[in-house]
């Protein structure tokens, strides 16, 4: 069964704002933002969402991810 296994992920921007994790997930973000996982993998290919690779895995840097799509919440 495809996507046997996957966990759903919820997350807030307020939940990134108080992290003091210094990376999020492609999901995480995807959540916090309300779109589609490949919305943001699309964002990373292209240049608009910061990112971080990290041999196999790419991550976000929290700090810039807020900067970028919540400017006013800090």
């Amino acid at each position: 069964m495809a996507g046997a296994g996957m966990r759903t992920v919820t997350v807030t921007m307020d939940e990134l704002r108080r992290s003091r994790n210094l990376v999020i997930t492609r999901t995480e973000a995807a959540a916090a933002l309300g779109v589609d996982p490949r919305t943001i993998t699309a964002g990373i290919d292209a240049g608009n969402i910061p990112a971080v690779h990290l041999g196999r895995r790419v991550v976000i840097p929290r700090e810039k991810f807020l900067r970028a799509f919540d400017p006013d919440g800090e």
